[in-house]
């Protein structure tokens, strides 16, 4: 089975406890097999498994933590 990435532009991390926060939200979400957050680039990889959130839904739980997010091109 093929795993899926998305990438997220993260916007207002500045320490790795900002990149922290990010990751355990995006963790928390059903289908995340894993998630890797660049702290210099401010992105997020999301690695989904068979069911796969929403971008819109990794978005909200970015926000949710207090950071903007977006998918990255």
């Amino acid at each position: 089975m093929a795993v899926e990435m998305v990438r997220l532009n993260v916007q207002g991390m500045s320490c790795e406890h900002c990149a922290c926060r990010v990751e355990r939200a995006l963790e928390e979400l059903e289908g995340v097999a894993g998630v890797q957050v660049d702290l210099q680039a401010q992105t997020a990889t999301v690695a989904m498994g068979e069911r796969k959130p929403s971008t819109e839904e990794m978005i909200a739980a970015v926000e949710a933590v207090g950071y903007k997010a977006s998918v990255a091109e």
